[in-house]
């Protein structure tokens, strides 16, 4: 009877310990940066993140039939972050490029906006676009219309290297979080802006911004890559795998463009 007992007991944690262990092995957890980036990330008042990508994450792991975990982590950091494996998946608009995936893998992507240089409406100088004297058939801002003014981006970001590869006649100031770029902006402290447009739509509507607005729409180009996408380390083949599954369900069902009208009125997706 004991040994009847025992083995019970046994049989049990054994079962409990894989049911604990499928469970882990379910939990994926997302990386994300540590500041608002609306309408994509930010926290709400009571400290849950909210957003787009919130949105997207969630549906993405229904689909997944897999839990959940926002983990936040500096921008400046995050890619060091993924490989030291605290975290599964770079979920914070990561442009998928070759200099980025050198270090790490992307899913497919999951939307691609372009890039808008800002400064003030008093400011009546043009910001010219040309073409790229080192590459045929494509067009660049023109550097001399922004010849010695102070471009912000923030650090280790596509736009800081455009304005670093491209913008040399110009001074580049990059900060940590797109916020404080901006607010040097309101303060004068910096001429112009490159960042996201989507996410500076929000900056520009609100009351901080509201002297400021678009000078140029960036023309595409090969160093921003081929849209946002998750990052992942490059052997998590399988992650990988479940993820573009998943992200292609999400599609498919129509769940990404329920999700979408929810935050903009016009496709993110991108061709």
């Amino acid at each position: 009877m004991k040994k009847t007992i025992f083995g019970s007991i046994v049989a049990g944690a054994v079962m409990a310990l894989a049911s604990f262990s499928a469970q882990a092995q379910d939990t994926i957890k997302f990386g994300i940066a540590a500041e608002p980036y609306p309408p994509f990330t930010s926290p709400d008042a009571s400290g849950k993140w909210v957003g787009w990508e919130v949105d997207l994450m969630d549906a993405v792991c229904a689909e997944m039939k897999a839990k959940c975990e926002i983990v936040p982590v500096a921008w400046d950091g995050i890619i060091p972050a993924l490989q030291a494996k605290k975290f599964d998946v770079i979920w914070s608009s990561m442009s998928i490029t070759e200099e980025r995936k050198k270090q790490i893998d992307f899913t497919d992507k999951y939307y691609q906006t372009p890039a808008v240089l800002i400064g003030p409406k008093s400011d009546s100088g043009k910001v010219g676009i040309i073409d790229n004297p080192n590459a045929a058939g494509r067009k660049i801002i023109d550097p001399a219309s922004v010849k010695g003014k102070t471009i912000g981006a923030q650090i280790q970001t596509i736009h800081a290297n455009y304005v670093k590869t491209y913008l040399t006649q110009s001074d580049v100031k990059l900060y940590d979080t797109q916020d404080n770029c901006n607010a040097d902006l309101v303060a004068g402290r910096i001429d112009y802006v490159i960042a996201d447009s989507i996410a500076l739509a929000d900056f520009l509507k609100s009351d901080q911004g509201k002297d400021m607005e678009v000078k140029a729409t960036v023309p595409a180009d090969p160093i921003f890559g081929d849209g946002v996408g998750g990052g992942i380390r490059k052997d998590d083949t399988a992650l990988k795998d479940k993820l573009n599954a998943a992200l292609a369900a999400v599609h498919k069902s129509g769940k990404y463009d329920e999700i979408t009208k929810k935050y903009f009125n016009f496709d993110i997706y991108g061709s």
